[in-house]
């Protein structure tokens, strides 16, 4: 490389310091001091079988905890396009970086063994002795992951609602059930600006169905960053998921959330703990939805479909 143009990097590297790289301050944490526990719940051999390596834990959770609600597509963009997440991860221009795929089944292999909990709890201890105290109340949120459609027989979606794992459907085929993902479900995503007739009533608006998962994150209102997080299928109800991320550790009592998470069961859940909800009502007329032709094996009720 032209020693010009490593200078001209360092100096847009310290441009960026300069005007205030948010993951910067992420990097003051201690991210070594969870090496044990994700490799443990990893379940990383010793590569004596050969193949690929894989990406280090370490740089893995630092995505999770910076990624906020970035989709896994948009995230392995912004590894790829940003300097200052190279910078952030301790990759170089022309490096390895992890795809959407890759960054989806770490966070899935966390969450199946309980390690994406236990890291995230110790990650805020860390922050509070550092000062970032939660604080100004916390925001709820939830973001669809997509993952890769799978293409399976009808028998094998059966099989895959009962609850059976992919090494239980294809025992003779280990290379193919390691392909398969059977906790990812479809669901339909209704978004898009509202577009209104002449006479002032809304048209219909889109709903697209997804197949994949939903990221499930508590953010402190003060310093943005993640306390609590939760992984699940992309049909898992939102509102569901409110009392598994809320912390009680936040100064503020504050709960900021999306209309989904309202319900009576919600309410009552945040007025037992003094938590002050924040969380609008529904409108009354719902929006309607257009109607469009689901994927093969769907059954029109999202939480069956596989």
């Amino acid at each position: 490389m032209d020693p010009k143009s490593l200078f001209s990097l360092s100096d847009h590297l310290e441009a960026l310091s300069k005007d205030g790289d948010p993951l910067e301050v992420l990097q003051q944490m201690d991210f070594e001091y969870f090496r044990g526990w994700l490799v443990e719940g990893l379940g990383y051999g010793g590569g004596a079988k050969g193949g690929r390596p894989p990406f280090d834990p370490v740089m893995m959770f630092k995505i999770l905890q910076a990624q906020h609600n970035l989709s896994d597509a948009r995230m392995e963009f912004m590894i790829r396009d940003r300097l200052s997440w190279l910078r952030f991860l301790g990759l170089s221009l022309g490096d390895r970086t992890p795809d959407e795929n890759t960054i989806r089944h770490f966070r899935n292999r966390l969450t199946e063994t309980g390690t994406l909990k236990r890291v995230m709890k110790a990650f805020d201890w860390q922050l509070q002795k550092k000062g970032y105290i939660p604080m100004s109340g916390q925001i709820v949120d939830a973001s669809l992951v997509p993952a890769p459609k799978q293409r399976n027989t009808q028998g094998e979606r059966e099989a895959i609602k009962s609850g059976k794992r992919a090494k239980e459907i294809w025992p003779d085929e280990p290379n193919k059930a390691a392909q398969k993902d059977t906790d990812a479900r479809w669901t339909l995503k209704v978004g898009g600006k509202v577009r209104y007739r002449e006479n002032g009533t809304p048209l219909p608006m889109i709903a697209l169905p997804v197949f994949g998962y939903k990221s499930h994150i508590s953010i402190d209102r003060r310093f943005g960053f993640i306390r609590e997080m939760a992984v699940t299928s992309a049909s898992a109800a939102d509102g569901r998921l409110l009392r598994h991320v809320v912390s009680t550790d936040n100064t503020g009592s504050e709960v900021w959330a999306d209309s989904a998470y309202r319900s009576k069961r919600n309410e009552k859940w945040l007025s037992d703990r003094m938590l002050t909800s924040r969380i609008p009502k529904s409108q009354p007329k719902p929006l309607p939805v257009a109607s469009l032709r689901l994927p093969e094996g769907c059954h029109g009720h999202m939480n069956q479909w596989q």
